[in-house]
């Protein structure tokens, strides 16, 4: 796949992944601050509990924290296509190239537990 026996290829390639992780920390932190978000406005207004209110922000939180995890398996998936087609020269002796692929499945797995956690809280 490569065209250079060069390990910048590789570092290349984790550079791009680490960049969309990012991104998808940043998806994820949105959907949590706009779910958590309606719960602020109840409290500090002292109305009761809103079911249109709390569905709208609900929503809109889960979809962002769904938009990161989605994100983070591309981004995983881009990164093992690249780095199966990669040469032994490419990849420098010893170096782990699934330290990003981990953290990337890490973020994905409490992405999906915080959706799990906000769309089954009353």
């Amino acid at each position: 796949m490569a065209y250079l026996s060069d390990p910048r290829v590789l570092f290349a390639a984790e550079r791009t992944l680490l960049a969309w992780q990012r991104s998808a920390i940043a998806l994820m932190g949105f959907g949590f601050v706009v779910e958590r978000f309606g719960l602020f406005l109840q409290v500090v207004a002292r109305t009761p509990p809103s079911s249109l209110h709390r569905g709208f922000t609900l929503w809109i939180g889960i979809t962002l924290l769904l938009l990161g995890a989605a994100a983070n398996v591309i981004a995983i998936v881009q990164f093992r296509r690249i780095t199966k087609g990669l040469s032994t020269e490419e990849i420098p002796p010893g170096y782990w190239t699934d330290a990003g692929v981990w953290m990337g499945i890490a973020l994905t797995a409490i992405a999906l537990t915080l959706v799990t956690y906000f769309a089954l809280s009353p």
